[in-house]
């Protein structure tokens, strides 16, 4: 069983990506800003993060550099879940890190996937 961390600032994104990923038995932890994503990863064994871009405090962009740069927990797969869907935002998504890039609406089968994937 692996821990999740879900960052989103929107609550029924929250529930929609929970309810997607209850069946797989992992550990989910939900925060709403990204400056509380970046602190839970700092305090909490976190093995896979999915990731907004769009949130107050810090965005996903920031989030994921700050993580990505850092030896101890550049590691952590990241898959960011947005609804950023130019070309040019996914561009930046991965040249700040992240190991994926969905954007919303997404299908919850193709976000299991990726999810056992990096798991796996």
């Amino acid at each position: 069983m692996a821990n999740i961390l879900i960052a989103d600032d929107s609550y029924s994104e929250l529930q929609l990506i929970q309810s997607a990923l209850e069946p797989t038995g992992h550990k989910l932890v939900t925060v709403m800003d990204g400056e509380a994503a970046e602190q839970k990863v700092r305090t909490e064994p976190i093995n896979l993060i999915i990731l907004d871009v769009i949130m107050p405090k810090k965005n996903g962009f920031q989030v994921c550099r700050a993580l990505k740069t850092d030896d101890k927990y550049k590691h952590i797969p990241i898959i960011m879940v947005t609804q950023k869907d130019q070309d040019s935002d996914k561009f930046w998504g991965m040249k700040q890190g992240a190991d994926e890039y969905l954007t919303k609406p997404f299908s919850t089968a193709d976000l299991i996937k990726l999810v056992n994937k990096y798991l796996a």
